[in-house]
């Protein structure tokens, strides 16, 4: 099943696909452009991965690591489908990452690597944009990297993780503005799924909607203002996400878009 979070009419519901378009809880049948998308899941503790690909690892000319590379992200973070992620004005390489996204279903401590799918409860698409000219270093990505607000789109489903029969073996995709710029497989990650469980759980409880962002293959390519980035996971969705501009968010910007939309009325 494909769940979703999304606002509709004044509030927030649980959703469902129901024969491509959606269902809300109360029952209702919508269409996605009639929705303001959320993030499929409440994020609690977030783990992400780096160098988690050795192309990728490659292509930025580091070494591959031999014990996960983790650090964490905030909830501040998160976006929905077809959000929009400020690009600000002094950055001068910034990319997309898509990424597996596995998220939690039950409290883990000490898993063993043969029962570590017990305790996904689904998986969604996320993308999570690096802003290389923040980078301290690629071993130490510092808060100003990937910690700034909307910079990491995720949706628009949550797939139950028994409708996947090997998520260690899905297609990577994102295309810019149409054009396909990066493709992996999951099945090249360093560090797989099971691997990830067992070794975040040996010395730290994992929670019900905690997730685990497991890296980005290679083919990551700077982003403009303006541009759409569509990324998607074979099984899982489609996620698409605007780069806008810091004028989007000043005062004069936030004026002409309201004056727009009231003379649409």
């Amino acid at each position: 099943m494909r769940r979703a979070r999304v606002a509709y009419s004044g509030a927030i519901h649980e959703a469902i696909e129901r024969n491509g378009q959606i269902q809300l809880n109360d029952g209702r049948i919508v269409s996605e452009k009639e929705v303001v998308w959320l993030p499929p899941v409440e994020p609690r503790t977030v783990f992400v991965l780096g160098l988690n690909y050795a192309d990728h690892a490659k292509e930025l000319s580091f070494t591959a690591p031999t014990e996960p590379l983790v650090f964490l992200k905030g909830p501040n973070t998160f976006i929905g489908h077809r959000g929009q992620t400020r690009r600000p004005n002094d950055v001068t390489f910034m990319h997309y990452e898509c990424e597996l996204a596995v998220v939690i279903g039950r409290g883990a401590r000490k898993v063993k690597r043969d029962n570590a799918y017990e305790y996904v409860a689904g998986y969604t698409v996320a993308n999570d944009y690096a802003f290389r000219d923040y980078l301290e270093n690629y071993y130490r990505p510092n808060l100003r990297v990937k910690n700034r607000d909307g910079c990491t789109p995720i949706g628009p489903w949550l797939v139950d993780a028994s409708d996947i029969d090997d998520p260690m073996n899905l297609t990577l995709r994102t295309y810019v503005n149409g054009k396909l710029t990066q493709e992996g497989n999951t099945k090249d990650m360093i560090f797989d799924i099971p691997a990830l469980i067992e070794y975040l759980s040996s010395f730290m409880t994992l929670n019900a909607g905690d997730i685990i962002l497991t890296g980005t293959p290679k083919g990551s390519v700077d982003t403009k203002v303006g541009d759409e980035v569509v990324t998607e996971i074979e099984g899982i969705g489609r996620l698409a996400n605007t780069i806008v501009g810091d004028d989007t968010f000043t005062k004069d910007a936030a004026k002409e878009n309201w004056a727009k939309h009231l003379s649409q009325l």
